[in-house]
């Protein structure tokens, strides 16, 4: 199935792009996804943080499965002041 991967502020800067399709399996978590997606994009794996990450517009776990899922998002922690 095909979910749309979204990133955001820095994670934007690291891959190149703002948003992509990708091909996922049944069965697969935000995790597995993540992997994927580090392989796509080098510049991930070495991240200092671990991005909050939200599936059709709701914070997610990383062990959540993407079944059903059309959109998944990536963003850098917030913070604020």
């Amino acid at each position: 199935m095909q979910v749309r991967v979204r990133y955001f502020a820095s994670l934007v800067d690291r891959t190149g792009c703002s948003a992509e399709s990708v091909e996922v399996q049944s069965g697969l978590d935000v995790a597995g996804l993540w992997e994927s997606l580090c392989g796509r994009h080098a510049a991930l794996r070495d991240l200092p943080f671990r991005p909050l990450v939200a599936c059709d517009m709701r914070y997610s776990d990383w062990d959540d499965k993407l079944d059903g899922v059309e959109e998944v998002a990536f963003l850098p922690p917030v913070s604020g002041g």
